[in-house]
């Protein structure tokens, strides 16, 4: 398996690798498969922090997305990173496809000088990575429903000052 960048001829892939990897019996296309796509068209868009890993015969299997977000206190928004979607194809999944798309994504976040990733997700999976609850950082999901399953990841360029009210871009709106 190699993890590299989204290349241009890669969004189909994407988008079908994200519908399989969110789709629920018995319902359409999961919402997050046209999410990648929104957020590729828009200003919250990050080329360098969307990653696809390929396996045999260069098809790709998983891909991961940072993108732009804010942190907002007392009058000043800070940039920061929401990670999402994960996706990984069924039938690669429990091969640690997902940990290597994760560790790559931060790895390259941290060598971007960003100050923190955040995400909606599973508090079963993400902490191994170093995510933990955003109370801790005193960062307060957009939904205070999200609070036990919204974690921060702290990077190098990380600053206790940035604290106050995450807030995903216009395309998670949408969902």
């Amino acid at each position: 398996m190699l993890i590299r960048r989204e290349a241009a001829g890669d969004a189909a892939a994407i988008r079908a690798v994200t519908a399989a990897a969110f789709a629920r019996p018995g319902e359409g296309e999961p919402p997050e498969a046209p999410l990648v796509d929104w957020l590729r068209a828009s200003p919250a868009w990050l080329p360098r922090l969307s990653l696809v890993a390929v396996g045999t015969e260069n098809v790709v299997v998983g891909h991961v997305v940072c993108s732009r977000a804010t942190v907002s206190s007392v009058g000043a928004a800070a940039p920061v990173l929401a990670l999402g979607p994960l996706s990984v194809r069924p039938d690669q999944q429990n091969r640690g496809v997902g940990q290597a798309l994760v560790h790559t994504v931060l790895g390259a976040a941290d060598a971007l000088g960003e100050p923190l990733v955040a995400l909606l997700g599973s508090t079963g999976y993400y902490p191994r990575f170093g995510f933990r609850p955003t109370a801790e950082f005193q960062i307060t999901p957009g939904k205070p429903a999200w609070e036990p399953h919204f974690l921060v990841r702290p990077l190098a360029a990380y600053d206790p000052a940035v604290r106050g009210e995450f807030a995903y871009s216009e395309p998670f709106g949408r969902l």
